[in-house]
């Protein structure tokens, strides 16, 4: 068994099959493994995550991925979400002692950062999607996240403080680019239909040190992890893939081969004439990307007391204390901070010292230390196609995790998972590609871990309490 790819998608299928009793060999072409979820280390020595990754309560496969390897305690999880609006007034939002759906509704009501109307609107929507068990009726026909908000008749400020602060983030994409059904499920899932789906789970650790364990679940059942090890491509053989070319020029076969690579990077893996006679294959052009962008910031002073904080109305959207989640003491009393923006398509052609200086001003009115505080160092990471874009209809370009050609399985978040380009995502793809592979082999297993249940009203509320 050969699987492609040491990201989320490759490492998840492989842990899954060592254990079912597969021998694997995982090829990854970077240093470290991980894929667009990694890290790396400056010049100067600093750990820099290629983008702040967070887990959600809802992210079960998640959650089993991180036990299966070993890295459940190196997560942190807060009950307590923090946002702070350009003028620097705080607000937060957590559940209490209501049932779901209700769960937040104490601290949403003195939430100080909406107001009374926005509020009202906001509430109205979240019991339309609570009422349809996360299935809307009016969801037919492609309809935008931001058509469907208006439709429900959100205000300008609820859209902006509330739906845009949470999707914008969770799915990386703009409101009037994301199908509608990608951003009711998102609450749904996260908010409406448990009381722990919320959760927000922060690695206390740099991202590469999350996947220690799954070299070691795999070479201990015999299997082998190879990093630097880019591949050409695939030989196709009469439909059926016979092999696999190293970068070296050499040949490598297996039973199974598992391609858990980026969908624009898949086709130039195949021969032209199968990605052209193949719609799975050509199709994956259809799918669209879009960008993050991390700053880091490492200032001589603490600047920031909260662990992590969410901003409004501004470019930057969250603020990760690196040293605290860490749980460092920097040199000389100094800061790490790490800002992220999701789907910034209005950075990706501005220069490291715009972006630096446009963040730093925003951080300015909220944390007004940072006016006295020197800025150390400041580095920008920007992921031009961090993830695919959940566009209306993009649904039907995601291929099942069997290809149609014989020996080959697909992963990635990318493909048919049920949920967008997540970390979930991701290892749902891979959990579900090595469900196939095994019953192609004819000894099927089960891997992929269901969603939480319903909880309370919600329960009682919803049409379709399994979904």
């Amino acid at each position: 068994m050969i699987v492609i790819g040491g990201g989320l998608a490759g490492l998840s299928s492989g842990v899954a099959l060592a254990e079912a009793g597969l021998r694997v060999r995982l090829l990854e072409m970077r240093p470290h493994l991980g894929g667009r979820a990694a890290s790396y280390v400056l010049p100067g020595g600093e750990h820099v995550d290629n983008c702040q990754h967070v887990t959600l309560g809802c992210c079960t496969n998640l959650d089993d991925f991180y036990r299966r390897s070993g890295a459940s305690g190196k997560i942190r999880f807060f009950d307590k979400l923090l946002f702070a609006a350009p003028d620097g007034r705080r607000g937060s939002m957590q559940a209490g002692a209501l049932p779901a759906p209700l769960h937040m509704a104490h601290s949403f009501a003195k939430y100080p950062l909406l107001g009374w109307a926005d509020k009202f609107a906001i509430a109205r929507a979240l019991l339309t999607i609570a009422q349809s068990g996360g299935d809307p009726s009016d969801l037919a026909g492609g309809i935008t996240m931001l058509a469907w908000l208006r439709k429900h008749r959100q205000t300008d400020r609820a859209v902006r403080r509330f739906w845009e602060v949470i999707l914008v983030s969770a799915l990386d994409e703009e409101l009037d680019r994301i199908d509608a059904r990608y951003g009711i499920d998102v609450f749904w899932k996260a908010f409406l239909s448990t009381s722990v789906g919320y959760r927000v789970g922060i690695p206390r650790v740099p991202l590469s040190d999350l996947y220690d364990g799954c070299k070691q679940a795999i070479t201990s059942r015999g299997g082998d992890v190879q990093l630097r090890a880019g591949v050409r491509g695939f030989r196709v053989v009469n439909g059926r893939v016979e092999g696999v070319e190293r970068e070296d020029g050499s040949w490598e076969t297996a039973d199974y081969y598992l391609a858990a690579v980026p969908h624009d990077i898949l086709p130039d893996l195949l021969p032209a004439t199968v990605v052209e006679s193949e719609p799975v294959f050509s199709n994956l052009a259809k799918l669209k990307t879009s960008p993050i962008t991390g700053v880091h910031l490492w200032f001589d002073r603490a600047v920031m007391d909260e662990p992590f904080l969410t901003l409004l109305d501004t470019t930057t959207q969250w603020v990760f204390n690196k040293t605290q989640l860490y749980g460092e003491t920097a040199e000389n009393g100094g800061q790490y901070l790490q800002l992220v923006v999701s789907a910034s398509y209005n950075l990706t052609q501005r220069s490291r010292q715009e972006i630096i200086a446009l963040c730093l001003a925003e951080l300015s009115a909220v944390f007004p230390r940072t006016r006295d505080a020197k800025l150390v160092k400041g580095t920008v990471v920007k992921e031009m196609s961090a993830t695919f874009s959940p566009a209306p209809g993009s649904d039907a370009w995601r291929p099942a995790q069997k290809s149609p050609l014989g020996g080959l399985f697909l992963a990635g978040d990318w493909t048919a998972t049920g949920w967008p380009s997540t970390m979930e995502g991701a290892v749902r793809s891979g959990y579900l590609a090595a469900e196939a592979i095994l019953s192609d082999a004819g000894t099927p297993g089960k891997f992929l871990q269901p969603n939480l249940w319903p909880q309370g009203l919600a329960r009682l509320l919803a049409r379709h309490p399994g979904k």
